[in-house]
């Protein structure tokens, strides 16, 4: 690269991490203050989930959408809006006077998350193109800390006795105004080549359906992660709570540590030996945590767990967007509508095993999937494109 681009590439590297940032603050400042939301309209648990299902509701009907939206307009156009609508859609579940309107405003959230899920993955994937060297773990690990800074601005908010609204105003409101700043330095919209036809939809396929339900597999382990860590330990493992908290946060921590890690074992070993180390790992690592019934063991075994997810599903959507760069939106809208699928379905399924079988056994079901993406990894190795008429 020139040192023009070069400047250009790092610059848009920075932007890019910014919005997967903000993406993450937002998601974590609102999964800090749901407890808020569930007391101030006094809900039970099963009006409070009719609000967190029309987030995902949202999320996947946007999905339907976000892809053609990016690949018509460019990634570079549509990511700076989306960021900040997403940053100011966040705020009025936090004033919400009744259910109706917390499961409206929720669905408006999930509908633009999508489109600022695809545009900043697609972009993302322009950017490590012009870098020539993976660098799409680290974008997922900027969506990490964002998660922890917005959990952790929630609590201290929580803490000092502000509300839910002055709460995602207050974060939402500064993120959507940095955006206009980050705009500047994405990289330069490239319309598509003269004479080249996009059809109305790009089709899928058996290896897109493959890429969306190894992405489906790995957040169903994440999913499963975030509910059942904790549950596991305290009830299963007789943990106190507060050590059983700790099984979460040392999945997250180890999640988040192997994200950064990532772009350079993707550099040395490639997507496929990637994936597939990274499947084995992520299976050994919860089923010792599952067969050796001990607090210390499970929570090194969580940690595992948490390093061995890390990489699949960045690599995955990495691989999604280079699979045609024209519809590098579509395809990654796609594979995200299947892998979202995940987060949704995973605590459900996970939670319906425990209660016909157990918990220990129900929580091998993410251990199989792990061990199925390594597995599956084959599928990940970059093929040669055929050129377009």
């Amino acid at each position: 690269m020139s040192p023009t681009t070069t400047r250009q590439a790092v610059n848009a590297r920075r932007a890019v991490s910014y919005f997967f940032l903000l993406l993450g603050a937002v998601s974590g400042t609102w999964a800090a203050r749901i407890p808020a939301v569930k007391q101030n309209l006094d809900l039970s648990a099963g009006q409070l989930s009719y609000g967190l299902f029309a987030v995902a509701a949202g999320l996947v009907i946007g999905m339907r959408f976000a892809g053609r939206l990016t690949d018509r307009l460019g990634s570079a156009r549509l990511i700076t809006p989306a960021a900040i609508i997403t940053a100011l859609t966040v705020i009025p579940p936090g004033y919400a006077p009744n259910l109706p309107a917390l499961v409206a405003t929720l669905f408006v959230f999930g509908l633009v998350n999508a489109s600022l899920d695809v545009s900043m993955n697609a972009h993302g994937v322009e950017v490590e193109r012009a870098y020539g060297r993976p660098i799409m773990s680290s974008f997922h690990g900027m969506f990490s800390i964002g998660g922890l800074l917005g959990a952790g601005i929630g609590g201290a908010f929580a803490w000092l006795g502000l509300g839910a609204g002055t709460t995602l105003a207050a974060v939402g409101i500064p993120l959507a105004l940095i955006s206009l700043y980050a705009r500047r330095h994405l990289l330069p919209h490239t319309p598509p080549t003269t004479g080249t036809t996009t059809p109305a939809r790009a089709r899928w396929t058996g290896w897109i359906a493959l890429m969306g339900i190894v992405a489906f597999a790995g957040l169903v382990g994440e999913g499963a992660a975030v509910d059942w860590t904790a549950v596991y330990l305290f009830e299963d493992l007789g943990a106190s709570q507060g050590l059983a908290a700790l099984g979460f946060a040392t999945f997250s921590t180890a999640m988040t540590i192997g994200r950064f890690a990532g772009d350079h074992l993707a550099l040395r070993l490639g997507p496929v030996r990637l994936v597939r180390y990274s499947g084995i790992i992520a299976a050994l690592g919860l089923s010792t945590a599952l067969l050796i019934g001990t607090v210390p063991v499970a929570i090194t075994g969580f940690a595992l767990f948490g390093l061995g997810l890390a990489t699949i599903v960045p690599q995955v959507f990495s691989a999604a967007g280079n699979h045609d760069p024209a519809r590098a939106g579509e395809a990654i809208a796609q594979v995200a509508t299947i892998g979202y699928a995940g987060l949704v379905a995973g605590p459900a399924i996970i939670g319906g095993a425990a209660e016909l079988l157990s918990l220990p056994m129900a929580l091998g079901i993410p251990a199989l999937l792990a061990a199925f993406m390594a597995a599956s990894a084959g599928a990940l190795r970059p093929r040669a494109r055929a050129t377009r008429p």
